[in-house]
């Protein structure tokens, strides 16, 4: 997957879920669920113990659920390299992290720094961020998002940190290209737990709102 198409996922979806949990009962059929109820962009944490086992079963079965799968929460260039290693087809940092870009973008894979100041967005930029992940956002609100494509016209921005079914529009209106969906839609006692019709259903509420 190249930036371009990373890109266009996140434009036809408008969200990427964000899986925070203590395991996950089966990464193939939570890919399954999700993909199901609209979303396609599927990004696992290394805060999830033995992460590396999740992604490689979640990437070994796309052809199955047809979801694409990356990593987030990647904050070294070992963590990153290992990542792409399992499978991931996209990386995700929650700050900047100059180690991860450099080994995501001579694997040619897409990565999305976090940011949240002006100048972090530049650094971002400047490290080749495909898409600027604005975390945490809701501390900021939606008006931030209008306020940093000033000086940054045309900036492709991807707020993560407290979105919901309340506020996600309201990011969307303001010139987000995605946002973030965490907890509202893959709660981490339901994804351990492995009820995914639950997924399913919230994934479908969520995008719903979206569109």
């Amino acid at each position: 997957m190249n930036n371009t198409e990373f890109i266009a996922r996140l434009e036809a979806d408008r969200t990427i879920a964000v899986v925070r949990a203590p395991d996950i009962a089966d990464a193939a059929e939570l890919c399954r669920a999700l993909v199901a109820g609209g979303i396609s962009g599927v990004e696992l944490t290394y805060t999830t113990p033995n992460l590396l086992k999740h992604v490689a079963r979640a990437a070994d079965t796309a052809a199955e659920h047809g979801a694409v799968v990356g990593v987030g929460t990647v904050l070294t260039a070992d963590q990153a390299k290992a990542a792409i290693d399992a499978g991931a087809q996209f990386l995700v940092t929650p700050g900047i992290r100059p180690e991860v870009a450099r080994v995501a973008a001579d694997a040619g894979i897409p990565f999305s720094l976090g940011a949240l100041t002006p100048t972090e967005v530049a650094m971002a930029l400047d490290l080749g961020s495909a898409v600027v992940k604005i975390f945490p956002a809701s501390a900021m609100g939606a008006a931030y998002l209008k306020d940093l494509q000033g000086p940054y016209s045309g900036i492709k921005l991807l707020p993560s940190g407290g979105i919901n079914a309340a506020n996600a529009q309201d990011f969307l209106a303001a010139g987000a290209l995605a946002v973030c969906c965490g907890t509202a839609v893959v709660p981490p006692a339901v994804v351990a737990a492995g009820t995914w019709a639950d997924i399913t259903e919230r994934a479908a509420a969520f995008t719903s709102i979206l569109r």
